[in-house]
């Protein structure tokens, strides 16, 4: 048994941000994550991170109460503006602090941070490296990491990459700890802990349209679930209007930000036609844009096969290859085109989860001594749709409240090294089940009912939705699961058992998939990502709420709380 007084699931930027902050409160933390942190998915984060600091010359007008009424619209009114405003007050701090630790941020003539326009602002304000922001920020994140575990004044930082968490120990209402796996071993060990934070990222892969990295399973939003922490809003997924056509390889907003074109096969620019849009045009929200795009390729607007065109030929050479590289790189390599010569075929892709494990504006949740905080984690700073830059912003802001906040329940704390039979008893039960599951000899493929849940979730829980699909899903869930109890795998040892974690995730992931489509099918309106052709206005009488969903054995249980409101009003989102 291991002991660390904070332990931190999840290596991306938010679980380092959490991590550094425990540290720096002189706490002992550990990390662990499923990969490499530099392997976590905010390395694929493109085109920036959201700071009203100011510096473009169209944003010297921008602050902080402007950046969160758009995150708030943006959110389409399901944001809790307390949580909305901590971010955005914080927001300049952290990027400055960022930059202190040596971020390399793309610059201004002047040699300020640059900013660049995005989806739903009022101002420029999104700060970028080129187009790898996530991928930069994680890489200076984890340098500060490096120097945290060497210095001698501090206690222990240590990083464990390769684990796989299977379950929490919680006793009474307190987290204990939790059951691991090491996957080059297969061994399962037990971390005894004072606190424990989730900073797992987001649940993509219920989807076969994805951006997310393969490691996205939602494994790290169902463990907490298990354990009795509802999950907050996951009928919210958003699809981002612009990934690689066949290959759903994320095209940066940062494209459209810097002046890229949306064609059709007429060659016009057709967010025009669509009033949502406004003047907004490439650069309105993510949800608008994705549905006006599907809208165009059902009626017959699009390319062959379902695409349309993203032009950034006007843009010229020089600077696609100074603020886009890694854009045209992914389109010379996956697609056979260059961007400078040809337009990108692109097409709508899943991309980011709003909801996730139900936590306040501290990231605490329902059981004492856990947090959460990132994509994993419903604050809600998103509400209903997404902002583009304001996730990587969200793992900053949050991931430092998770971490400080965790470091003082443990500093409070006059009982020490408490649960360890409950620790004993969640890996009698674990080993159990991976034993059941090695030895399991029936006729099903955990892969095959993981590609069949993917296909079900783009074909009925997808950007438009309606009550009849929502159905069919829900049933197609219940037999996917039911055909689990009778899996095979074949290679029966431990050691890198990738058959192994497949059927440890994918009941993760088919819990998680039936929270999203139970908030769904109840929700009878259409708001932000959340688009019911069988109810298809706003209901802001009835549904200005969010969906709580309850792990039970027999399928989850829906409860609702208020959405909590602030200094701004609602109102119609027009753009």
């Amino acid at each position: 048994m291991r002991y660390h007084e904070v332990i931190v699931v999840g290596g991306g930027l938010a679980g380092l941000r959490a991590a550094i902050a425990v540290n720096e409160r002189n706490v002992s933390v550990a990390v662990l994550s499923k990969v490499h942190p530099l392997r976590s998915h905010t390395v694929a984060a493109q085109g920036g991170v959201n700071a009203p600091l100011g510096n473009h010359p169209r944003g010297h007008y921008d602050n902080w109460e402007k950046h969160a009424y758009d995150t708030i619209k943006g959110s389409d009114f399901l944001a809790d503006q307390d949580a909305v405003i901590r971010m955005t007050r914080e927001a300049a701090a952290r990027i400055l602090e960022m930059e202190h630790w040596g971020c390399p941020f793309s610059r201004t003539p002047e040699g300020k941070i640059a900013q660049r326009p995005f989806g739903g602002a009022g101002f420029p304000r999104t700060c970028y490296v080129a187009d790898t922001t996530g991928h930069a920020l994680l890489h200076t994140v984890y340098e500060q990491t490096v120097r945290f575990q060497q210095a001698a004044e501090r206690k222990e930082m240590v990083l464990y990459p390769e684990w796989l968490i299977t379950n929490l120990a919680v006793e009474g209402e307190e987290c204990r700890g939790l059951v691991a796996m090491e996957m080059a071993t297969g061994r399962l060990e037990t971390f005894l802990a004072e606190a424990v934070i989730f900073a797992t990222g987001g649940a993509g892969r219920l989807y076969g349209n994805s951006t997310n990295a393969l490691i996205n399973t939602g494994m790290g939003m169902a463990v907490p679930y298990w354990a009795g922490i509802p999950l907050k809003d996951m009928e919210f997924i958003q699809f981002h209007p612009t990934t690689l056509y066949g290959k759903n390889v994320l095209i940066t907003e940062g494209a459209r930000g810097e002046g890229g074109f949306l064609v059709n096969n007429k060659g016009e620019r057709f967010l025009a036609n669509y009033a949502d849009s406004g003047k907004a045009m490439e650069v309105a929200p993510r949800d608008i844009i994705s549905r006006n795009m599907t809208k165009e390729i059902t009626e017959g607007r699009g390319f062959e096969g379902g695409y349309l065109h993203l032009d950034l030929r006007h843009l010229g050479r020089e600077k696609i290859l100074a603020r886009l590289p890694g854009i045209r790189e992914i389109c010379l390599e996956f697609a056979g085109i260059d961007p400078i010569d040809e337009p990108i075929p692109v097409q709508p892709g899943q991309h980011y989860t709003m909801g996730g494990i139900d936590c306040t504006t501290e990231c605490e949740t329902r059981i004492k001594g856990f947090y959460a905080a990132g994509e994993a984690a419903c604050v809600s700073v998103h509400g209903a749709n997404r902002l583009g830059g304001n996730s990587l912003l969200e793992t900053l802001v949050f991931g430092q409240i998770a971490g400080d906040r965790a470091a003082e329940y443990v500093q409070t704390k006059t009982q020490r090294e408490q649960g360890k039979k409950a620790l004993e008893e969640t890996l009698a039960r674990t080993e159990e089940k991976i034993k059941k599951t090695l030895n399991s000899t029936g006729k099903e493929h955990p892969s095959k009912i993981r590609d069949a849940m993917q296909d079900l979730m783009v074909k009925d829980v997808g950007i438009f939705r309606n009550g009849q699909g929502l159905k069919e899903a829900s049933e197609g869930l219940r037999d996917l699961k039911e055909r689990c109890r009778d899996i095979k795998i074949n290679y029966k040892g431990r050691a890198w058992n990738q058959a192994l974690v497949i059927a440890l995730e994918l009941e993760g992931s088919l819990d998680v998939a039936e929270a999203v489509v139970a908030g769904a099918l109840a929700r009878e309106e259409s708001r932000g990502s959340h688009s019911r052709t069988d109810f298809s206005k706003r209901d802001d009488q009835n549904w200005l709420r969010h969906t709580l969903c309850f792990f039970t054995p027999e399928g989850p249980r829906l409860e609702y709380s208020e959405v909590r409101p602030g200094p701004f009003k609602i109102a119609e989102r027009k753009y």
